[in-house]
Parts: C-alpha cells; structure tokens; sequence
C-alpha cells in the first residue's frame, strides 16, 4: 500500500477517535488498559492533539489535569497516580515522592522524574486549531509551561543540553543510549519485585529483567534522597545529556516564545534558554557517527548511538547536512520510518522497545521538522510509512521496522492521536 490517497480513512479515522474515548478516564488518557493504568506526561500532551481534531475542549482539559499534577518548583512529573491500581510496578508507594524536596503542598501522588516536555508545543498546536476558543485556556496555563521550563533549565541543563537522571526521564527507557551509565550501577539491595509489565505483553519486546533492576535502583536512589534534584545530580552514576529531552525542550521554548507574542507577554528568559539550548546543543554532536546522540556526562563520552532522537533536531528548528546524510543512510534500511536505533547497529532488536522499533510519535515529530526544513521527500515518505503502517497493523504502541509486526500494547493513545493529527490522509495537519 505505497499509495495512500485512495485509502477509505472513515473507518481509521472512527477507530482512533473510538481508542481516545476508551482510554479516556475523565479529565485525562491513559496509555492503554492494564499496561499503563495511569496518566503520563508526554502520552497525555500528544493526546491533546488528537482530541483537538474532533474535541477542542477535551483537548484543554487534558493538558489542565496534567499540569494540575505540578510541583511548586516547576517539574511536571512523568506519572500521575489519580488512582490505585495494583497492575502497574513500581506504583506510587516505591516512588515515595509525598516529602519530596521541591513538591510542596501537591495532594496528588506522582513519580519523581519527569519527561520530555513536548506539552508546550502540543499546547500550541491546540491553540492553533482554534484560537479564539483556546486564548482564555492558553493564557491560564502558559505561567505554568514557562515555570516547567525554567525547572528543566535549572535542574537538568548543567552541560547545555539536557540530561536525564533516570531513562524513564527520557521516554526511551532501554535505548542503547543509557548502556554505558547503566552499565555502571550495580543493583545491589533492590530487593524483591515482581514486574508487571511483562505480565500484559511478550517478554521479548520489554526492557531485559536487568535493566528493571537498575531502574528500580535508581528509582530507590531517588526516594532515598527526597527527590532533591542538586543530591541526585552531585551523588547519581547515572546523568546523560539526551537528545530527546534537549530537542523536545528547544522545540518547546520556541512555540512558548509564540505563545508569549500571542499573549504580549515578555520573552526575554524564553529566548535566553533557546540561546543557551542552541550552544549546548552541540555537544551531544559526535563527529564518528555523524549523529546528534546521548552523552555520559560522568565519562563524557558518546553513546555511538544512531536513533530517532537525533532525528529530532530538525523538530528542533536545527539542520545540518551530514546529519541529513545520516538520516538517508538509516531510512534505507528502515520500511516504516526512522527506527528508534539503527538497524545496522550491534544493539538492533526489531522488537525490543526503544533498541530498534518504530513510534508514531517519533515519526510525527522528525517529519514535522524535516518538512519545516524543506526536506520534503523524505518527511512526505515518513509520513506515507507511518499511515501504511497504522492502516494495515492497527494503532499499537509501537512497530518493527523490518516487517510492521505490531509490538507493546495495543488500542495506543498517542498512536491514534498521531493517526488523527497527522498521518490520516484525511488529516488537515501536513
């Protein structure tokens, strides 16, 4: 199905907005059911998208309830725990974040890391849509969206790029990326756990049982430090300047510094981050690979890690030729866009989470950028896989990028979201 505009979208596009519905708890998505029983933070930001191609205002709320879930020194946490729900490991009791330095008087349950702070410029993208409904809304939560911003600034840019404290910081929880710190965490005094996980899909496409121990670890490393974000940066093994977290961040202080003309409020701070961003930026180049990758801050050294994160400089409003070079190199051996590692690495694993397969949101964000650089063709083909990819494999969490095999959960949020958003032939979005 190379072609897709005599594709019948009606029944795609009804079974995206049917998997919005589903998911929908009241006020906010969750991922799926039983694999992901809560709401996280950049899942929640990419539904709003979604919603706002048939529900403006469901859109809103589902950015006001995530940042309902902020602390007072800005961070917006990766999972809010609106219920309990014994099917998830490690829920809030292992997170423990209720005396957590920086949380303040937040009665709502949270973890102590965040995520990539795609809200912002999903926010934007919602208020484009229609923006006399969405002012009074973009108005109330922009305060909150610069406080977030400045809290990433202050915590997580020490380097100039932005770096992660645990690898669910950065969404790509078991990318080659994080190898070399993980590496040097010895899980001792973890304990007993069970996974959940592995309990709702196949092993063989999950994080290995020692990447969960040292998750746990870090986690416990955390809590045992109230969550205060100077003890973690001085005492963690672990701190990696990561693209994802970087690209996101500098995509989204561009759209507040839009959202700030649209309100006539002042930029100043906002465009002083973006230089900061743009300089540090370059230091997760890495000259052999021709990539923008991650970077062990404790070694300094580079991950050697060709992945759809790098993908996301042009989301960034950054270009280069040799990364371009790069990207044609790795769709060439990728059927259905940009692999989250280079098939023609050591570590590639067609089915295993972020060590290979392909994500709708990944695709949207690299092809939104590409095509924002003029590189048309190849965002037009990334757009093209992502749409034959979801009309003949369904909207699962993620894909092979080998043969489509569908992987991870299933009736996805952000996979629909994306499907209604952007790859849709019907989508007005391009």
């Amino acid at each position: 199905m190379k072609d897709m505009t005599d594709l019948n979208t009606g029944p795609l596009d009804e079974e995206a907005r049917r998997i919005l519905r589903l998911n929908d708890k009241g006020g906010y998505t969750v991922p799926t059911a039983g694999l992901y029983p809560y709401q996280w933070n950049w899942d929640s930001a990419f539904a709003a998208i979604g919603f706002a191609t048939f529900d403006t205002d469901r859109a809103w709320v589902e950015l006001e309830t995530l940042f309902s879930a902020q602390w007072d020194n800005g961070m917006v946490p990766h999972i809010i725990f609106h219920v309990d729900d014994d099917g998830y490991f490690p829920g809030p009791d292992v997170w423990s974040t209720s005396n957590a330095v920086g949380r303040g008087a937040q009665r709502l349950k949270s973890s102590g890391v965040s995520q990539p702070p795609v809200a912002a410029s999903l926010a934007w993208k919602v208020y484009e849509s229609d923006p006399e409904l969405g002012e009074a809304r973009l108005r109330a939560l922009y305060p909150k969206m610069v406080a977030f911003h400045r809290w990433i600034m202050e915590a997580r840019a020490e380097s100039g790029a932005v770096c992660i404290t645990h690898p669910w910081e950065a969404g790509r929880d078991n990318a080659p990326d994080w190898d070399e710190a993980m590496a040097g965490i010895d899980p001792v005094g973890v304990g007993a756990y069970t996974r959940r996980d592995t309990g709702h899909v196949d092993a063989k496409m999950r994080p290995t049982q020692a990447d969960y121990d040292r998750y746990i670890w870090l986690v416990q490393f955390g809590r045992d430090r109230d969550w205060d974000d100077a003890k973690i940066a001085a005492e963690s093994p672990f701190r990696v300047a990561d693209p994802t977290m970087t690209f996101t961040c500098l995509r989204s202080l561009r759209d507040l510094a839009q959202a700030a003309d649209a309100l006539a409020e002042p930029r100043a701070e906002i465009d002083g981050w973006i230089a900061t961003l743009e300089a540090g930026v370059e230091t997760l180049w890495n000259p052999e690979t021709q990539s923008y990758e991650g970077r062990n801050l404790r070694t300094g050294n580079f991950s050697g890690s060709v992945s759809n994160a790098g993908a996301l400089c042009w989301w960034a409003g950054l270009d280069r030729e040799e990364a371009r070079h790069t990207l044609d190199q790795v769709l060439a051996r990728s059927n259905y866009g940009v692999p989250s590692y280079d098939p023609a690495g050591p570590a590639f694993d067609h089915l295993r989470y972020w060590r290979g397969p392909v994500w709708a949101i990944m695709n949207y964000m690299a092809a939104k950028g590409m095509a924002e650089a003029g590189l048309g063709a190849q965002a037009d083909r990334i757009r093209r896989d992502t749409a034959r990819l979801i009309a003949e494999r369904g909207f699962a969490e993620y894909f092979s990028p080998v043969d489509g095999t569908p992987a991870g959960g299933g009736t996805f949020t952000w996979t629909a979201a994306v499907w209604l958003a952007w790859a849709s032939p019907s989508a007005q979005e391009n």
